[in-house]
């Protein structure tokens, strides 16, 4: 962001409450980009007995990952969880349960994690080009982002 939404004022560095933020000069103004995480859900997906593991398009070839998205507008973490595993697989949920919520820095967002279990037929739309089946047993959890979810869901799975 670099000019102030409400003025059109080039935003300046300023600091307030020991951190340092953007905000608009014009003190009348008054606006700060707080730069605060944005939420979003993903899903420790269970569908017939092994764990769905999905290689978005934009990902190195060899990278997968959770099912994950933003909310919409006035839409709970829950229901932005199945919907996404519905947009994005086409499955149904059949059970979905809150995993906890982990912060993701490099994207300044803040994830909340579900583990769904999920029943249908797979079909893949167009922001995901493959997927994988793992064994419970052979899922590895890795050390950023949603893999702290995968991590504290094999320990009480």
């Amino acid at each position: 962001m670099k000019y102030c939404p409400l003025c059109a004022n080039e935003l300046t560095t300023t600091e307030k409450e020991r951190k340092t933020y953007l905000a608009c000069p014009d003190t009348a103004c008054g606006f700060v980009h707080w730069n605060n995480p944005v939420p979003v859900v993903a899903a420790i997906i269970e569908f017939n007995d092994k764990v769905l593991l999905a290689h978005n398009v934009s990902w190195p070839e060899k990278m997968f990952g959770l099912v994950s998205g933003f909310l919409d507008e006035r839409e709970a973490p829950d229901q932005a969880v199945q919907r996404e595993i519905k947009e994005e697989l086409n499955l149904d949920t059949e059970e979905v349960k809150l995993v906890g919520a982990y912060p993701f820095e490099q994207m300044n967002q803040v994830i909340i994690a579900y583990h769904a279990k999920c029943t249908g037929e797979i079909t893949l739309n167009e922001e995901l080009d493959n997927y994988k089946l793992i064994e419970k047993s052979k899922l590895k959890p890795w050390n950023f982002g949603t893999g702290l979810a995968v991590r504290d869901w094999l320990k009480t799975s």
